[in-house]
């Protein structure tokens, strides 16, 4: 158990320190939020922000070394998966597109039709797409096409539809809203079904192999080096939730190995506000996205912007 009072969470056997100053970015490149974040082979840390500077980029001692998209994305940064043959796969949902870019930060080809969305529910690739992932044993792409759609899309790495599956609902291979995707050596997908409260796992073809419940609302969810799911629970609308605003901790079955964080929502040692993202470097730290202007600061009056990058040092 985490309270607000200690600068450490430590549940599990899993010990971290809150290390918010390990991110040295200059005021010109700071932003009200981040929703994605994502780390390369070399600990660098590229954190995707409804800012100025959409992508900002930080090696692994937290200096700035560069941005990009600005010339590509707009006010809804969401999704950010770097692949394992080294490109950067980034979702702004608004756009209804996956974009793929290349270390450098270039575009390479954006798949979709940028500002065309399907019909809503129609099963057909995009409407308001939330992440990618792409698999490392056939190098196929996963989208999570879930705030209009509960659908999930494969397609082959040159951006051929291969299948779809999901649908709106409740039961095992339904949806609502699949909000973020890991595909393991195996590839088995694994969707992060956030307001089912579950992560449901699936074959490449989309039959269902398990459902992994009493996640709440499973937001961010990364696949760590030591194999484990580190899982942000997106906040609750009522003041009374004290299960949101947790990282959840699971190993590959789904049995639950720790839950961090405060009773207390905020952005003080030990509290977080909106978990939308999460990534695992090779020393086992954890970085956090918080949509925290979303989903707290523009609901106050007046309106104010709270810590939305996180690190947790792993003690």
């Amino acid at each position: 158990m985490t309270t607000a009072a200690t600068n450490y969470l430590s549940a599990g056997g899993f010990t971290y320190e809150s290390d918010d100053a390990w991110a040295k970015i200059p005021d010109e490149y700071k932003f009200p939020e981040c929703a994605g974040v994502e780390v390369d082979a070399d600990d660098n840390v590229y954190i995707f922000n409804r800012g100025p500077h959409p992508v900002v980029v930080l090696d692994k001692n937290g200096n700035f070394t560069r941005s990009f998209g600005e010339e590509t994305f707009t006010a809804r940064a969401h999704g950010i998966h770097i692949s394992p043959d080294n490109y950067i796969y980034l979702v702004d949902d608004s756009q209804h597109a996956v974009h793929k870019f290349d270390m450098s930060g270039q575009l390479v080809w954006t798949l979709g039709n940028v500002g065309k969305e399907a019909p809503k529910w129609s099963g057909e690739p995009f409407n308001r797409p939330t992440h990618v992932a792409v698999s490392p044993k056939s190098g196929d792409i996963y989208v999570t096409d879930g705030y209009g759609n509960s659908r999930v899309h494969r397609y082959s790495s040159d951006g051929k539809l291969i299948t779809s599956w999901g649908a709106v609902g409740t039961d095992p291979g339904e949806f609502m809203n699949p909000h973020n995707v890991v595909v393991d050596n195996d590839e088995n997908v694994y969707i992060a079904d956030r307001e089912n409260n579950r992560v449901q796992v699936f074959d490449n073809q989309g039959n269902v192999q398990a459902v992994w419940h009493e996640i709440y609302k499973a937001d961010g969810m990364y696949m760590g080096p030591d194999g484990n799911f580190y899982i942000g629970e997106l906040c609750g609308a009522h003041d009374t939730n004290v299960t949101g605003h947790r990282l959840c901790i699971v190993d590959k079955t789904g049995k639950r190995l720790a839950r961090l964080g405060s009773p207390v929502q905020g952005d003080g040692p030990g509290e977080f506000i909106a978990i939308h993202g999460t990534a695992v470097d090779s020393g086992g730290n954890v970085y956090l996205a918080e949509v925290s202007f979303t989903m707290k600061g523009r609901r106050e009056e007046p309106q104010r912007t709270y810590t939305s990058f996180r690190r947790l040092k792993k003690v």
